[in-house]
């Protein structure tokens, strides 16, 4: 099963390619630019600019520069260290700090700013936008500094933060986000290409919407400051500014009317094809959902109890079965630990599931980085915490430290793909063997 579960892994990868999912959806025939449902022709530009930015922008700039060739005058990628591995000939490339902001990624943002500003109505600029955006490209708004934001996103996050929380914040502290990047760019056309990290895949929560108006208003950020400001500490300057601050473009600004944006890659696609593979190893598949959210370890311990059931009473799939589901937990930091979300995930459903025969869990984030360590994720299953034990590992105390990393890398089930070149959420695959296995 081990075996079978790192099969579907790479599976879902593949699919997943940000190379291939810009590949699918862009292209070019008889100088006419297609990006899925959008038609425009190459003869209307002047100049044509790539500006790429998240995990995964190498890949697509990449595959965009080769589709454009010669037809492409520049521009600029962002990604994160270690990500860069593509080689691009017209584009000037930055690798920033990533899930927290720093100064590279401030500079990066000064220059995409710059060339939005120089853009006129005969400019084209593809936009490619991966996860992990928002953080790679910081644009803080006076007053707030790049420390204060890099404070707030760390305050946000260990306090347990989801996405949309966390970018409707970030929106509203941006020059570049919520929309701010296309009224900039403005008269300008752009394409906004966008491979989704995001639950529903909202194109305003995508990288915190460079090219896509914002739903999210300035009250609901303060929302989310209310909501997590008894238990993490948030800049004074942070709060003014968005109470004192203006609101970022909306729908039906007539900045967005040269404005496209196409999804070209997502967690379902991932998906579809790890139950494609399942389904070829042997395993009657379901797939439970592509939007899961909450409580790392609380979701854990209910996609245990689903695999519990399977093995005792064949319900709702018989074994050999093979579950899938995707989306974006998040962890309440509560202590000093090293670990990531998937690796909690796979820690808590360890425990819930010790003893039970013929089961594993694996938890991996598809960019091939979970948390601030080197691993995707782990593995789990009805042995791992006998294991534990024989080697003195504590996993309650672990998961109580948030403290995954050392003991799933003592016990050899890390699982480490390096940067993958993608990113569209996390993967939770939950196989029940045969019970004569």
């Amino acid at each position: 099963m081990r075996r079978d579960a790192l099969g579907i892994l790479k599976a879902a990868l593949r699919a997943a390619d940000a190379g291939e999912a810009v590949r699918r959806r862009f292209r070019i025939t008889d100088s006419q630019l297609r990006a899925g449902p959008v038609r425009l022709s190459l003869n209307r530009f002047d100049r044509v600019y790539l500006v790429a930015v998240g995990k995964a922008a190498a890949p697509m700039a990449a595959a965009i520069e080769k589709i454009l060739g010669a037809r492409l005058t520049g521009g600029i990628v962002v990604t994160k260290h270690g990500h860069a591995s593509a080689r691009l000939k017209r584009m000037e490339v930055f690798e920033s700090s990533h899930p927290i902001p720093d100064e590279t990624g401030a500079e990066a943002a000064l220059q995409v700013a710059q060339l939005a500003r120089e853009l006129n109505a005969r400019d084209l600029v593809i936009v490619a936008v991966s996860g992990g955006a928002s953080a790679l490209l910081p644009a803080p708004l006076a007053p707030v500094t790049l420390a204060i934001k890099k404070a707030t996103t760390d305050e946000l996050l260990r306090a347990g933060a989801d996405i949309f929380e966390l970018n409707a914040v970030r929106k509203h502290l941006s020059a570049l986000k919520g929309g701010r990047f296309a009224a900039l760019a403005y008269p300008a056309t752009i394409v906004g290409l966008l491979l989704s990290d995001v639950i529903g895949d909202p194109p305003d929560v995508i990288g915190s919407g460079l090219t896509a108006p914002d739903v999210s208003t300035c009250d609901d950020a303060l929302r989310v400051l209310n909501k997590y400001e008894p238990s993490c500490k948030i800049p004074d300057r942070v709060r003014q500014a968005i109470e004192r601050g203006q609101e970022t473009p909306k729908p039906g600004d007539a900045i967005f009317d040269r404005v496209h944006n196409v999804i070209v890659g997502s967690n379902r696609l991932a998906l579809a094809a790890a139950a494609t593979e399942a389904k070829a190893r042997g395993y009657r598949t379901l797939v439970l959902s592509s939007s899961m959210q909450g409580e790392s370890r609380e979701i854990a311990r209910a996609h245990a109890q689903i695999l519990r059931e399977v093995i005792a009473s064949g319900n709702p799939v018989r074994p050999p079965a093979c579950l899938l589901a995707g989306g974006e937990t998040a962890v309440t930091v509560r202590g000093a630990g090293k670990g990531g979300r998937n690796q909690e995930f796979a820690l808590a459903a360890a425990i819930d599931l010790q003893s039970s025969p013929n089961c594993l869990v694996l938890s991996a984030g598809t960019d091939g980085t979970d948390g601030p360590t080197d691993a995707a994720g782990a593995l789990a299953s009805g042995d791992t915490i006998r294991r534990a034990c024989l080697m003195d590992l504590d996993a309650v105390k672990s998961l109580a430290g948030n403290d995954s990393y050392p003991f799933f890398d003592a016990l050899g089930d890390l699982i480490r793909t390096g940067p993958t070149g993608t990113n569209v959420m996390d993967i939770h695959l939950l196989l029940a063997g045969d019970r004569k296995s």
